[in-house]
């Protein structure tokens, strides 16, 4: 979907709140094609309830963007919370985007939003890391944004059985000379 301007992003995300997803086609920055860029798609899709997802490519003047509701549990990134705290003094946010602040408030996840530069590095996948020279190389050559899904996946685990299965995989793709993202 293509959207030249915002205001008709967020006259179809009104109109549609049951929507599953869609796929945005977003101008890039440097370009002079007609759309609205990822940054104005994003605030809008906030004001809504909606939440970016994966980014492809296209071509030189166009991505393709993810956009879909807010899933129950969903977890928050302090750059959103940010976000949505501007939007709210401005008055852009509509009553789904404030159900789901609300909701998030309410249950823990807003305060316990994340940030991608205060990344920690936890105990055991730097042990693991410690134990395997080849892993620890990888991981040190990597992406910072791959780095920090690893640990964001990590955390996001609630099994002590299940953490050490995923630890053990993302170690042996590192050790591999892999990106486990």
């Amino acid at each position: 979907m293509l959207f030249e301007r915002v205001e008709l992003w967020e006259e179809w995300l009104e109109a549609h709140p049951e929507h599953p997803g869609v796929r945005l086609k977003m101008r890039k920055k440097r370009s002079s094609a007609p759309g609205i860029t990822y940054d104005e798609a994003l605030e809008s899709a906030l004001c809504f309830g909606w939440i970016d997802g994966q980014i492809y490519g296209l071509d030189d003047d166009y991505s393709l963007q993810v956009f879909t509701p807010r899933r129950p549990r969903s977890v928050w990134s302090q750059r959103n919370v940010g976000i949505i705290e501007r939007l709210t003094e401005a008055g852009r946010m509509r009553p789904p985007g404030i159900a789901q602040v609300e909701r998030a408030k309410a249950d823990g996840r807003w305060d316990a939003a994340y940030s991608q530069k205060s990344m920690v590095v936890p105990a055991d996948l730097q042990a693991a890391l410690d134990a395997s020279p080849a892993a620890a190389a990888t991981f040190a050559s990597i992406s910072s944004t791959a780095r920090f899904a690893i640990v964001f996946r990590l955390d996001g685990v609630v099994r002590a059985e299940t953490r050490t299965r995923k630890l053990a995989g993302y170690i042996a793709q590192l050790e591999r000379g892999e990106s486990p993202i």
